[in-house]
Formats: structure tokens, sequence, C-alpha cells
């Protein structure tokens, strides 16, 4: 029965897109058809462990939410003239098409539309990541505020504000002109990315990973990937996403810490989730042209691939932040390069690397700073800089799993005369290093 439950779940987040964008290109509301979804899908996972699926569960939820938006429509026919507003929500295609056009149009899939409009560049990264998971992955209010532990009275705001900016900034329901491809695709990517990481490396909170979201994010990419196959980005993204979840099972430990890693039971990785992305990248890296992600998702297979963490290719993984940082410039990645550059040629080149991060300013502060120059100092022996430096990387990172794993290293170092081996290495959020 629970099993059962599980898969009526997984459909429901499934069909919630196509319902939404069935009911938009309908009506022409986004807001409303929406939240008449979401009703439909509180209905659904009310009556469906009762009664059992429907024969045609899209239909159903298409019926149900219809009913929600005309009731909606007669609510504020109380308080507006009736028939100037029924003739404003009258479906345009019931005016004028014929009932087979309307059939065909019941049976589009308008889930890769939705993504756009959710991830569209005029909504900040916050809205766009709370309205993807609630219209395309069909998580209730609730659920979401859970998983970024705010309060749902504030993410109910976060989301209201979302679509009051679409609806302000008169997007039409409809795929983004090549002309703006480009962009818009990024943003999307952008969200879904977001939304993996947060699931990954929890930000804040007791819990290193939310593993709900990360298969959420996972979930929403092998849907664009559907739609867009030949998108080497996509593909990309979707392999750095199942490179990275793979290793989750060893990542943290029976109370939930933080597991690096070079300690790691590899025997615990998903080793089908691993061959599909490596399946997934290889295949992407001849397509071109070649985009961050793809090259990320290359460097965790390379992770992925090694047995243990001796046999880890760190020349090649040189090589590919190298790449990454020429054609993706940011502070992280410039992090991670310092740390296979020690791990290549030694603690020295790595703390050279970092002199450069630290001089150009956006990561000071940053715990992560302060992290990979305690893992570079202390593979340097200097034990007393690294135990200040895991100090300060704790006291900065508001996620208590790294705060825990940070102190304790700090605290292993003050108490033992022997340093840990050179391979371990630091939490990185946006680095496949845990």
């Amino acid at each position: 029965m629970a099993a059962a439950d599980a898969d009526a779940h997984g459909l429901l987040r499934e069909l919630a897109p196509q319902v939404v964008g069935v009911l938009t290109r309908r009506y022409g509301d986004f807001d409303a058809a929406e939240d008449a979804v979401q009703e439909a899908l509180l209905a659904a996972a009310t009556q469906w462990p009762d009664e059992g699926l429907p024969r045609n569960p899209r239909g159903w939820l298409i019926q149900v939410a219809s009913r929600r938006m005309t009731e909606q429509v007669r609510s504020e026919q109380a308080r507006r003239r009736r028939e100037d507003l029924a003739a404003r929500r009258e479906p345009a295609d019931r005016r004028s098409a014929p009932p087979a056009d309307e059939d065909q149009a019941l049976d589009r899939d308008d889930t890769l539309i939705l993504l756009f409009m959710c991830c569209h560049p005029a909504l900040t990264p916050a809205s766009a990541v709370a309205l993807t998971l609630r219209s395309v992955g069909g998580l209730t209010t609730s659920e979401i505020a859970r998983a970024f532990m705010v309060p749902e009275a504030t993410m109910a705001q976060r989301i209201s504000r979302a679509k009051q900016r679409i609806k302000a900034s008169g997007i039409r329901f409809r795929m983004p002109d090549r002309t703006d491809w480009a962009s818009r695709l990024d943003a999307m990517l952008s969200v879904l990315y977001l939304i993996f990481n947060e699931g990954y490396t929890s930000s804040v909170g007791p819990d290193l990973q939310r593993v709900e979201l990360s298969r959420e994010a996972i979930r929403l990419a092998r849907a664009v990937h559907e739609h867009l196959p030949d998108d080497s980005e996509v593909a990309g993204l979707l392999a750095l996403m199942v490179l990275n979840h793979a290793r989750s099972p060893a990542r943290t430990g029976p109370g939930g810490e933080l597991i690096p890693l070079a300690e790691q039971d590899r025997s615990l990785w998903d080793g089908s989730a691993i061959e599909e992305g490596i399946a997934l990248v290889t295949a992407a890296l001849p397509r071109g042209p070649i985009g961050p992600y793809q090259v990320q998702a290359a460097v965790a297979a390379v992770h992925d691939e090694a047995k243990n963490v001796e046999e880890t290719d760190w020349p090649q993984i040189l090589a590919l932040y190298g790449v990454l940082e020429r054609i993706s410039a940011n502070p992280v990645v410039s992090l991670n390069r310092a740390v296979a550059a020690a791990m290549v040629h030694g603690p020295a080149a790595g703390l050279e690397i970092l002199k450069a991060i630290e001089a150009e300013g956006s990561l000071a502060g940053h715990h992560r700073l302060y992290a990979v120059r305690a893992h570079l100092l202390e593979m340097t022996g200097d034990r007393q800089a690294a135990i200040e430096n895991y100090s300060a990387a704790a006291n900065r990172t508001t996620s208590l799993p790294e705060r825990h794993h940070l102190t304790i290293r700090a605290a292993q170092l003050a108490s033992t005369p022997e340093s840990a081996p050179e391979g371990h290495a630091p939490q990185d959020k946006n680095s496949p290093a845990t």
C-alpha cells in the first residue's frame, strides 16, 4: 500500500506541470491555474489512496482543476459584473475552436514552457526556485517552506510575489523566441542547479542533505532532457546531478555527520547512477559546444570512477578545472582548482592560488575560503595555522554538519601530534569532493 501511495505521489508530481500548462493555455491566467491545480493535487492525494487511480489521472486532474477555476470565476462574479467577467474568463478556444482542437490542446505537454515561465530572468533566483518547485515540481507551499526552513507564510508570500511579477510582466504562455532562447535556458538550468545544490548540501539547518530536493531537481532535469535531448549542457547538468547524487548514501554517518570523500565507503555509491552519468557526459562532450555543466560532470565522473581515493586522477581533474575556469570563471571554481593543484603539485601551489582568490576579494570572510586554506595548511604540516582556519570556517558556516565537521577537525589536530593524510578533502558544496 505504501508503494502504491508513493507511485501515486510520483504520478501527481509528474502530471502537475502538464495540467497547469493545459489550464494556463486554455484560460490565459497562470496565477489562477496554478492555484486551481494545487487544489486538485490535494484532492487527488486525499481521494486516490481510498478510491484507486482513475482511468485517466491527467484528465481527472484537468477536470477537477477546471471546476475549481469555474468556482473562482463564480466567486468573483459576486463582486463584478457577471457578463463582463464571464466573457474575459471564458477560454478563447471554446469560443472559436472546434472540439477536436481542444482535445489536441489537452494532449499537449507544456512542461518545458512552464519551466521557462517559472525560471524567467525577471524573477529573483529565490522566487524562481520556489515557483518552480510548486508549479512544476508539484510540491505544496508547506513542503517547500519545510525544505528551506522558513515559515509557510513567508514562502507563500514569495510564491505569490513571483506569480504577480509574471502577471505584471505580460509574459505569454509560449516557448521563448530563438533570439532569447539561450539566456532563458541558462536561467532555467541555473534554477535547477540551485535546487539540486540546496538538496545536496543544505545551506542552513541540522541536515547535510535534503535528498527530496536533490531528487526533485534530477526529475525536472530529466524532463528537460527528454524535451531537449540534443542540448549538450542540459545533458551535462543531468549528468552532474546524477553523478554527485550517486554518492549520497555515503556522505553522512549514522548520526548525520559529514563524511569527506576520502573517508567514504565507496561500496555504498550507486553504481547504476554512476554508469548513467558517465554515459550522459560521454555522449554530450563530443556534441559541443562545451559548457560549464559538462566540465563539472566530467570532474564528478573522474571522482566516481576511482575505486579509492589513491586512484583518483588528480592531474585530469586539475586540467578540467583549468578548462572550467576559462569558460566560466568564478571564485568557487578557483577554490576547487587550488585543491586539485595541491594534490598534483603540492600544497604550496594551492596556497598560491588562494592568495590570488583572497586578493580578488569576492570570497572575503566566506567559510569555504577558510576551510580550503586550513586543508592546505594541514598538508604543509602547519598545524596551528590549520587549526585557526578550521575554527574560523566553523564559525562562519550556517550548516550544522559542516560546523561540527570543521570543529572536530580542528580539535583532532589540536589533540594529536600527527596530521591526517593528504588525501583528506574539505567539504565544498559546489565541488564533487564529498
